[in-house]
């Protein structure tokens, strides 16, 4: 049989547990939005606010670059995947989703002020690949079902974002993206034994070593015994 008591990423009010995963995506883009809407009203721009690489000033963007997009179709872009991807990671990972989420927030941003172009680097797409390629590749890690399905959902919905990794596009961050992917990758593989675990049998946990210890003696015994009795046996 399967254990089938409740985890701690799983909260025994569904609904409940659903609109606290939305509630950090939502605070999030609503920053983003608000930011948007500023620089609308005072028809300016805050990309100076992003990460410019190797130089002191482009530090800032570590932590401001996310909130800063180009325009609306660049925030509109961001906006959707990072809700349905955020609310997956604190969905199915709720125990360590606020760690996965900054990790890969400053993980990108770091590399991608050690290693771009010199150019202002701005927009949440970075994030958005992080927590894609965590979402999937801590799925195809765990022996999980339901996170198995959440890794082909995210490559049936978002599988052509594998070529925003790629420098075929002069002005976009592919810098940010192929950052955030590999943020995603080694954060899926460092905490693969934290949050949802594979499900358990009641025969896996009856069993414990003192157990299997006293199997393998009476084993041996029944064994040494049974040898025993056919040299006794055996004609001379």
């Amino acid at each position: 049989m399967i254990d089938t008591s409740i985890p701690n990423e799983i909260d025994k009010n569904p609904k409940g547990h659903i609109a606290y995963s939305i509630l950090v995506p939502l605070i999030f883009i609503a920053l983003c939005w608000c930011v948007k809407l500023i620089e609308l009203s005072l028809n300016t721009s805050f990309y100076y606010l992003g990460i410019y690489p190797q130089q002191i000033k482009g530090l800032y963007g570590i932590l401001f670059a996310p909130f800063i997009h180009e325009n609306l179709k660049h925030l509109i872009n961001n906006s959707i995947p990072f809700l349905l991807f955020a609310w997956g990671v604190f969905y199915f990972y709720r125990s360590i989703a606020m760690k996965i989420l900054l990790w890969v927030w400053l993980m990108t941003g770091l590399w991608v002020w050690v290693g771009a172009r010199p150019a202002y680097h701005i927009g949440a797409s970075g994030i958005v690949y992080g927590l894609a390629f965590f979402l999937f590749f801590s799925g195809a890690i765990r022996k999980t079902p339901a996170l198995a399905a959440v890794s082909l959902i995210v490559v049936f919905l978002y599988g052509s974002m594998i070529w925003g990794i790629f420098p075929f596009i002069p002005d976009v961050s592919w810098e940010s993206h192929l950052s955030g992917g590999l943020a995603g990758l080694i954060l899926a593989f460092l905490y693969r034994k934290e949050g949802p675990q594979p499900p358990q049998y009641e025969w896996e946990n009856e069993l414990d070593e003192e157990d299997i210890n006293e199997m393998l003696d009476e084993y041996l015994e029944k064994k040494k015994t049974f040898n025993l009795t056919r040299k006794d046996e055996a004609p001379s």
